[in-house]
């Protein structure tokens, strides 16, 4: 495949990833936007932190306690139904500041729940982060190092949503890959490629209107494939909290966040934060392949809800009067359709040999 400029490329990026990935596709060709998101990812967390109200984006366990109280109380509530064994894996994948696992631990404590933590990480910039809220945490590069003996409780918080999608887009010669290219202003563009890869696309979408987008993602599938075997042997549960869809659909969902606003994807890759909607319904059909019990996916709002988040807002509230209001707001950006609330989704993924998890009950 040939770079569609007819000259040299003159990179304008200020990132330095720009300018590699300029003239890898000079040489080279266009990339598939599963290899430019994965690249752009990997060099935006390798900078440092990018969360909360200084960065670029908040995530749910940095809007309120309350959130990674409740997913502690769950985690709680699923190992003392399972009899307390007493050497238990807690796995998070991605954990971002450790905020999260911190509450968790606060609330497990509570119950003489007292799990070995293990977080996969691969930023050394967050991997200094996460140890100053989690000190006792193990840091895994993958989930292949995370030990082997001991059931698993894995935690994967807006996780799923930063692997790389693989994009594939009807045309009038039929499904092409979409690609990342230069355009002659020298700047970063995505097209369709060359190769026919209508053999790839489910029968069902194949006559497609032209332009329509169909996305995978198959690094999220191969750790899925990879957590489904641990657990099959190990037992445990992991608890998906993302945003994405519940029903299968058509159209890129690929985004750009920096500094609480959207931008361009395809405008200096590794300054900001690429995203893709998760395929919930692609990770129960990888989970029913090895004969795991699968909840959800249900609504945030519906799941926090189920847990008690009003009960706790209501406790917070009488003990610390002045912040009444606050943690009101803080219980609606998490719990409410208009927000957090219905976007984001939950799922749990369980051995059979575990109890049933709470909080999926059908929404009244």
């Amino acid at each position: 495949m040939s770079s569609p400029l007819s000259g040299p490329i003159v990179s304008h990026e200020i990132s330095p990833l720009a300018a590699r990935l300029a003239k890898q596709i000079e040489a080279s060709g266009p990339i598939s936007v599963a290899e430019y998101m994965r690249e752009a990812n990997a060099a935006y967390y390798a900078k440092g932190d990018p969360f909360g109200v200084d960065g670029d984006f908040i995530t749910a366990p940095e809007i309120s306690q309350m959130f990674g109280e409740l997913v502690g109380l769950w985690l709680t509530d699923m190992w003392l139904r399972a009899g307390s064994p007493a050497t238990v894996n807690l796995v998070e994948l991605g954990p971002g500041r450790g905020s999260l696992m911190a509450d968790v631990l606060r609330a497990t404590a509570k119950f003489g729940f007292a799990p070995k933590v293990h977080f996969v990480e691969t930023s050394d910039a967050l991997r200094a982060v996460q140890l100053r809220s989690v000190p006792n945490a193990v840091h895994h590069d993958s989930l292949e190092t995370i030990p082997s003996v001991g059931p698993l409780l894995v935690i994967a918080n807006e996780f799923f949503d930063a692997l790389p999608v693989r994009q594939y887009v009807a045309t009038h010669s039929g499904w092409r890959e979409r690609v990342v290219a230069r355009d002659r202003g020298s700047k970063f563009t995505a097209m369709p490629g060359t190769r026919a890869v209508d053999h790839m696309i489910p029968a069902d979408i194949r006559n497609a209107p032209n332009g329509s987008i169909y996305e995978t993602a198959p690094d999220a599938s191969e750790i899925l494939f990879a957590l489904s075997r641990r657990l099959q042997s190990q037992n445990g549960a992991l608890l998906i909290i993302d945003y994405g869809y519940a029903s299968p659909g058509l159209g890129s969902t690929l985004q750009a966040v920096k500094a609480h606003d959207f931008a361009d994807p395809f405008e200096n890759p590794g300054d900001h934060d690429l995203t893709a909607h998760v395929n919930f319904p692609e990770i129960v059909n990888l989970a029913l392949m090895q004969s795991l019990r699968v909840n959800g996916p249900v609504e945030q709002g519906h799941w926090l809800q189920a847990l008690g988040i009003d009960m706790r807002t209501q406790q917070l509230a009488t003990a610390a009067p002045e912040r009444a209001d606050d943690l009101q707001a803080m219980r609606d950006r998490l719990v409410e359709p208009a927000q957090m609330g219905s976007l984001f989704k939950v799922m749990a993924i369980s051995s059979e040999h575990w109890p049933e998890p709470e909080g999926f009950a059908a929404a009244v």
